[in-house]
């Protein structure tokens, strides 16, 4: 992205982007960091779909992280597939204790929206626009955007929208539509919306992960909520304010997770008014990742995407959902 955009995101600083804060706003950008490798299976993904979009960074609440240790299963030898030639049985998720055990005495050299292991733009050369919503839930929000999500199957505009457990909690109706409907794909948007630290660092003033296995709590107690509700384990985490450290991505890679940051910040953690979404939304570039959010009705993201997105459709401007082009 520009310079000036750039610029303009170490200017806003802390108040800049933190999705569901009530102070975020302005826009962001990124280039693409090595992705790390998925452990989990994919789901079924539509055809793509024309059209396009930006959108902002996340923020949201502090809550006490809620501690979900996994068992480490059966000692029995794994058997030998046989029924499955040719493919290779997925690895084994790592328990909380194997995680806490591996990245124990892992200092972080990383802290920040753009740091090794964070996706933060679509594949070079690739010439569609992905749109992400997040739902913070809690304190964050926990509406829902009938409008936005309207538009969005109006127009035929996939999105990958980056759900909290809590959220989900408070619209299960809704979740249970989402999830149903081919357009959308579900990401893993955390346990209790936090920054994802090993060492307590807090971002927009909102509390992150005291050590790692707060950060195990924060990305698998909603990963394997969304695995038991979906029949498969989410593709993609963004955590609260999409702030990390790069021992933190490294667990969620090794969770089976992929991060995903975002190029342009739509509606500035939903502040922005409509006009001002619209501009960020339009500005957007082919291969830019957009965040806004789904949990503020009648704030500025719906109208703004809705005024900003049928002019792209028209300038053949395409539409992905992250794992249409991520793989």
């Amino acid at each position: 992205m520009a310079l000036s955009r750039r610029a303009l995101l170490a200017a806003v600083g802390g108040s800049a982007l933190a999705g569901c804060s009530p102070s975020a706003r302005g826009p962001a950008a990124g280039s693409i960091a090595p992705a790390p490798s998925a452990m989990l299976a994919a789901p079924s993904a539509p055809a793509s779909v024309t059209a396009s979009a930006s959108a902002s960074a996340p923020p949201a609440e502090s809550a006490a992280p809620t501690e979900s240790a996994m068992s480490t299963g059966s000692a029995a030898p794994t058997p030998t597939p046989t029924a499955s030639a040719g493919k290779a049985a997925a690895p084994r998720e790592p328990t909380r204790a194997e995680v806490v055990d591996r990245y124990g005495g892992a200092a972080p050299a990383e802290w920040g929206l753009e740091v090794a292991g964070v996706i933060t733009e679509l594949p070079e050369g690739e010439r569609a626009t992905a749109l992400t919503f997040d739902a913070c839930g809690g304190p964050g929000g926990n509406g829902y955007d009938a409008a936005l999500i309207d538009f969005l199957r109006a127009h035929a505009v996939p999105a990958t929208l980056f759900l909290n457990a809590r959220w989900i909690d408070a619209n299960p109706d809704e979740f249970e539509q989402l999830a149903a409907d081919p357009l959308f794909e579900i990401g893993n948007h955390g346990t209790v919306h936090r920054p994802l630290s090993v060492t307590g660092r807090s971002a927009y003033g909102i509390a992150g992960t005291r050590d790692v296995g707060e950060v195990y709590d924060e990305v698998a107690g909603n990963a394997h909520k969304l695995a038991g509700l979906l029949g498969h384990p989410p593709r993609f985490f963004r955590s609260g304010t999409a702030h990390y450290d790069d021992v933190a991505t490294r667990i969620v890679a090794d969770l089976g997770g992929r991060v995903a940051g975002f190029t342009v910040n739509g509606d500035g953690g939903a502040t922005l008014s409509a006009a001002q979404v619209r501009q960020e939304v339009a500005a957007a570039p082919a291969g830019a990742i957009v965040i806004g959010h789904l949990n503020h009705p009648g704030g500025g993201t719906a109208p703004g995407v809705a005024a900003a997105v049928p002019g792209l459709l028209a300038a053949g401007r395409r539409f992905v959902r992250l794992s249409d082009v991520l793989g």
